[in-house]
């Protein structure tokens, strides 16, 4: 699919008045109406909506770029997959809202809403897959130097809020044996039981007494009501962010953890086009753009959001070393997820 920028039909969400007659014309074909109100409720690839909508992968693309050209929806690619989401700022023109609101009457109708929720869903299952066993090698080993807790302990007394800390997907546990010596308590959380006993195991062998361990899937909003209130002083995300189906979600779903006061620490990979590792370790996601991730924690409402770039020489020698890493921090100014 062709994703060059489209030619501006409309500015700030205003619709030219030469160009109204086009878009009329443009809203006449019942299955562009239906595309807008899918790409309204979420980002979606175009064999999704295929899917969805029972159409040819090259019908859908044909209609994306007609909705493209008059700038009703945006394209970004994902290595050889193009996602594609609804234009917000044109609900603003009442003809847009008028035929946002047939095309999700429409949806209704057939009850495409509940099927797009499903195919959603159904992005990560090669990555709960992956995840569902105990690694064959330690992919995930990490060593500190013996004394590393020592220091760890002296920095914790410069933080002022280190009661609890939760480390959400917390693999093998390798961020453990860094929060372990700040914190008072730390819960690890993680919807691979596998994975869970690798990281149980690393807490024995290193003695570390006040770490707490939950399998779930945190981005479940039934699972997050269905355990005990968490109102963490610091909630961290470690390159867990690109498995995640709608990584909007997540990150609201991280920030509900997080106290008033409290910060989020998301680490994940910046926009990178290395496929076979995406492929190898069933990502979802190659990378974020900073302002993607900015984005993400404004629409959770966090405050202060800012991205900071890892040197390469901070990220080890592991299979993602020759990756760019990237740090997104932000705060929770308010109680607003109660």
């Amino acid at each position: 699919m062709d994703v060059a920028e489209p030619r501006p039909a409309f500015a700030g969400g205003a619709l030219a008045a030469g160009e109204r007659w086009e878009l009329y014309k443009l809203f006449g074909e019942p299955v562009r109406l239906r595309i807008m109100a899918l790409l309204a409720e979420e980002e979606l690839t175009v064999g999704e909506l295929a899917e969805l909508l029972g159409e040819s992968q090259s019908t859908i693309s044909r209609q994306i770029k007609m909705l493209r050209q008059r700038s009703l929806v945006q394209v970004r690619k994902q290595g050889v997959r193009v996602f594609a989401r609804f234009a917000q700022e044109m609900e603003r023109d009442p003809v847009v809202a008028d035929a946002l609101t047939a095309g999700t009457h429409l949806c209704r109708q057939e009850r495409v809403f509940a099927r797009a929720a499903e195919v959603v869903r159904r992005r990560d299952a090669a990555a709960r897959a992956f995840f569902s066993h105990e690694p064959q090698a330690a992919v995930e080993a990490f060593s500190v130097p013996d004394e590393f807790a020592v220091y760890l302990t002296a920095l914790s007394a410069l933080l002022p809020r280190r009661a609890l800390a939760v480390d959400i997907g917390t693999g093998a546990g390798p961020l453990l044996e860094l929060l372990s010596p700040v914190y008072l308590r730390v819960l690890a959380v993680d919807r691979s039981e596998a994975r869970l006993a690798l990281a149980r195991r690393r807490v024995r062998e290193r003695n570390l007494e006040n770490v707490e361990f939950i399998c779930a899937d945190i981005e479940d909003d039934d699972t997050i009501r269905s355990i005990e209130p968490i109102e963490a002083d610091s909630v961290f995300a470690s390159r867990v962010l690109h498995h995640a189906p709608r990584p909007a979600q997540a990150i609201r779903s991280y920030a509900r953890l997080v106290a008033a006061g409290g910060s989020l620490v998301v680490f994940d990979y910046a926009l990178h086009e290395d496929e076979a590792f995406r492929d190898a370790h069933a990502d979802l996601w190659m990378g974020f753009a900073e302002d993607e991730l900015i984005g993400f924690a404004e629409q959770a409402g966090l405050s202060s959001p800012r991205v900071y770039r890892v040197p390469a020489a901070f990220c080890g020698q592991g299979v993602d070393g020759h990756l760019d890493w990237q740090v997104l921090v932000a705060e929770k100014s308010g109680d607003l997820y109660k």
